[in-house]
């Protein structure tokens, strides 16, 4: 499409993240409207649709896609849904921003990289929107111009106020860990080649056979170290951060957001209560990112390649936690569609 149109989304799975892209669509971003959403509730999509000009109900994503004012397809449905809604999309090679996972194993994200190698060009960005954070950002430009010289490790903290009920050990892997997986290939340019997971005493705070907190530990392909603080439980809010040590420097995100005060004998700030508004200028920034890219007729951002490469290191780090080894990942070699 020219950029001078309005690009039309059908939102797939209305959820907690689908509610609010659906918001952020209508009320945050330029060039885009949502044209249809889906959920299997059909109740839900009826009462969110009534309130959107222009926006029809659906409870089949096949049938919203072919909506004649539907022009790309955002994806927030859960991920085992997602192989099937993906291949609905490239059936009508629609562009897709597609929530992570991009399918919640390799074998389903290997279908989907093979089925978009069949169209013979790019249609799906996934959705790691740490890519997108600011400070994030500025890392990767530090990083990539070698300011501070070659990267040698990341110290990656990742803490949470508390988890859902129902969240397992193999949920910290692809819920959680999962962001760090991607901002370590995408900071580093590295493929990570081995994870080992180690689990100290849990804490009290967490739900009966929880491991919590671990630590996550990578091995690249170049020879850098990544480990991850992993604390889903901590009881105080949320808190990312990265520092990267490099040959003749460090530079570290995530300290300090907001306003720091001192005052009548006390010092501090606040913590995020949790991800979605300590990224939300970074969802933003994602999906206008999208739909910029989607009116131009380009193709940008994480491709299906880093969801299957997430895929596979998830499948080693779960395997690490069960049986407390080293794990070494397995990727087929990088296909030419998704080169860098």
């Amino acid at each position: 499409m020219t950029s001078h149109q309005t690009l039309g989304v059908a939102v797939i799975g209305t959820g907690r993240m689908g509610s609010d892209h659906v918001r952020r669509i209508n009320d945050v971003i330029s060039g885009a409207r949502v044209a249809a959403v889906v959920d299997i509730d059909a109740d839900r999509v009826k009462h969110l649709a009534a309130g959107i000009d222009g926006c029809a109900p659906y409870t089949d994503p096949a049938a919203a896609m072919d909506d004649p004012g539907v022009d790309a397809v955002l994806i927030a449905s859960p991920g085992p849904a997602h192989e099937a809604a993906l291949l609905d999309a490239f059936a009508r090679d629609l562009p897709v921003l597609c929530e992570k996972p991009l399918t919640p194993d390799p074998a389903s994200a290997l279908r989907v990289l093979e089925a978009e190698q069949k169209l013979g060009h790019r249609r799906v960005q996934v959705g790691f929107m740490r890519r997108y954070d600011a400070d994030y950002l500025t890392l990767k430009s530090l990083l990539r111009k070698g300011t501070y010289g070659r990267p040698l490790m990341l110290h990656n903290k990742h803490r949470n106020a508390d988890t859902p009920p129902g969240f397992t050990n193999a949920m910290t892997i692809h819920d959680s860990v999962v962001h760090e997986i991607d901002v370590t290939r995408w900071l580093l340019e590295e493929e990570i080649t081995a994870v080992r997971v180690l689990r100290p005493a849990p804490t009290g705070n967490a739900p009966e056979g929880l491991s919590d907190p671990q630590l996550i530990l990578f091995e690249t392909a170049g020879g850098q170290v990544v480990d991850t603080e992993l604390f889903v439980n901590c009881g105080f809010g949320y808190q990312v951060s990265c520092e990267a040590v490099c040959e003749s420097g460090t530079a570290r995100i995530g300290d300090d957001r907001g306003v720091f005060v001192n005052t009548a004998g006390h010092w501090g700030g606040a913590i995020t209560p949790g991800f979605v508004e300590r990224f939300e200028e970074a969802y933003d920034r994602q999906v206008q990112r999208w739909v910029d890219a989607t009116r131009r007729g380009e193709v940008e951002g994480p491709s299906c390649w880093d969801g299957y490469a997430a895929a596979a290191v998830c499948e080693a780090g779960v395997l690490a936690q069960t049986t407390g080894e080293r794990v070494t990942v397995d990727l087929i070699e990088r296909p030419a569609l998704y080169e860098r």
